[in-house]
């Protein structure tokens, strides 16, 4: 199965994030001073418990898309290190509370701050952080980034009720599911991208268009997080195949292989899903039935289908090697299963 490419720009080897992270890497210097500096607390557990999470790594994706976006617009200041890391911040506090809801073990190969910490200190740290962004938006002092950065906060945290409400229900469909993920995992995507233009004061239509790369951006990377654990690459990935399985988290291939199923099917995928009535074997069934209907392949070709739209809000933007990086990001993150 291929992956999508720039038709301008056709190559043999897999994309990935070298350039880009060429491109960011002296401002990624500065923003990961910056985020060091700003988890200090006189609170010792704090910087303890927070440090844990931003030391188990990541690609700091979301920063690096405010630093790329900045430079696409051509900004030369310094707004861009700050804003940055309200958004790592940001998506960080989600990912300690996301792991208290999932009542999960791992993040990214290594034992969970909630596992180490326990529920509640990994909650109000996950607080603490997002006071800590809130401190550094105030201090740059713009109430549009405010604007947007507070509106990407409340959407985040909507979309995770939503999966919440949505969890175990597998009448969930397409558009709800897309609703969902659109909420929790793409308009941080979309506000990171959006503050490139912003401190660069650039036009509403640039701001528009990056805003648009973002949030297509991270449906498509939802999308493919979907396939990924169902697929044995998942273990590379520092996670456990199957954990959505296992917590009964109904996800875009289990929506196409429950709709195209027989009553058979649909019965497995309520008891397991809908019940979390599971037992040996059920995992293996899951991904023979994933196979079986094409839903692992068509929610590619969903995620190709965005990335598409993604490439495409690029266009108003003059070509060079930033706009190249972030096109070679969309194939990355659709590659990610091969």
């Amino acid at each position: 199965m291929g992956i999508v490419v720039d038709i301008d720009k056709q190559r043999s080897d897999k994309p990935s994030l070298d350039d880009l992270t060429a491109i960011v890497d002296a401002d990624m210097a500065a923003v990961n001073a910056l985020i060091i500096k700003r988890m200090e607390s006189p609170v010792a557990l704090i910087p303890q418990l927070a440090g844990h999470v931003v030391a188990a790594g990541g690609k700091r994706l979301r920063p690096m898309l405010t630093l790329a976006a900045a430079k696409l617009c051509g900004y030369e200041g310094e707004r861009h290190v700050t804003l940055a890391t309200c958004i790592e911040f940001i998506h960080t506090a989600t990912l300690l509370h996301d792991d208290v809801v999932d009542e999960s073990a791992l993040r990214r190969g290594v034992d969970s701050a909630n596992a180490v910490w326990g529920n509640q200190a990994s909650v109000l740290v996950g607080d603490f952080l997002f006071s800590r962004s809130f401190e550094l938006m105030v201090e740059d002092g713009s109430v549009e980034v405010m604007g947007i950065l507070s509106s990407a906060s409340a959407r985040l945290a909507e979309g995770e009720v939503m999966q919440l409400l949505t969890a175990n229900d597998t009448d969930t469909g397409e558009t709800e599911y897309l609703e969902v993920i659109a909420a929790k995992t793409a308009q941080l995507f979309a506000a990171a991208c959006r503050l490139g233009a912003v401190v660069a004061e650039r036009p509403k239509v640039e701001a528009e268009a990056l805003d648009a790369f973002g949030m297509n951006l991270g449906i498509t990377f939802q999308l493919i997080d979907d396939v990924l654990d169902y697929s044995a690459k998942q273990a590379e990935l520092g996670k456990e195949v199957g954990d959505d399985f296992r917590d009964g988290k109904i996800t875009l291939p289990v929506i196409l292989a429950y709709r195209r199923g027989d009553d058979d099917e649909r019965a497995f995928w309520n008891r397991t899903l809908g019940e979390l009535e599971q037992k040996d074997g059920d995992l293996e069934h899951a991904f023979g039935l994933l196979q079986k209907h094409g839903a692992m392949d068509d929610t590619v070709d969903r995620a190709r289908h965005y990335g598409a739209i993604a490439r495409d809000s690029l266009g108003i933007f003059p070509n060079g090697v930033v706009k190249d990086a972030l096109v070679d990001l969309i194939d990355f993150c659709i590659d990610r299963p091969y």
